[in-house]
């Protein structure tokens, strides 16, 4: 992307004949980066979050918050991003990009492929906080 960017500025500026191609697979390369970026974050739960409440919660309360959390996002991520997503990229299979002569398809195809990696994560997610109330409460147990 730094680079397309770089060689946009550069055909505009220095040579006067701005390239179509490059300021808009930057565009889509951006849009793209994005997407499966915040399903990384998600998967590494690093996503932005006002926990001031969250903080204040015992950590059985707590944790069972964030699963609740989890499973919210988890529903957004099938209703909207795999199932809306699958649907809007298929529909636009036909349409090409004016452009780089590929189907507006292919660009939106990344929507269900961040869902899936956010249900992804999802999976891992709730395993690991399931085991983390799972061991605190048989840790619990074992100091009564």
């Amino acid at each position: 992307m730094t680079a397309l960017v770089t060689y946009q500025v550069i055909s505009r500026y220095v040579f006067n004949s701005p390239s179509a191609v490059s300021e808009v697979l930057s565009r889509y390369l951006f849009i793209w980066l994005v997407l499966l970026g915040a399903s990384f974050v998600f998967g590494l739960r690093e996503h932005m979050a006002i926990t001031f409440v969250k903080e204040k919660l015992s950590f059985k309360v707590r944790t069972v918050v964030e699963i609740i959390i989890e499973l919210i996002t988890a529903v957004f991520a099938f209703t909207v991003m795999i199932t809306g997503g699958y649907s809007s990229a298929t529909r636009q299979m036909w349409q090409m990009d004016s452009a780089l002569q590929i189907p507006m398809g292919v660009i939106y195809s990344v929507i269900p492929i961040a869902g899936g990696l956010i249900l992804f994560y999802f999976v891992v997610n709730e395993a690991k906080l399931l085991s983390a109330l799972f061991n605190h409460q048989t840790e619990s147990k074992g100091e009564s």
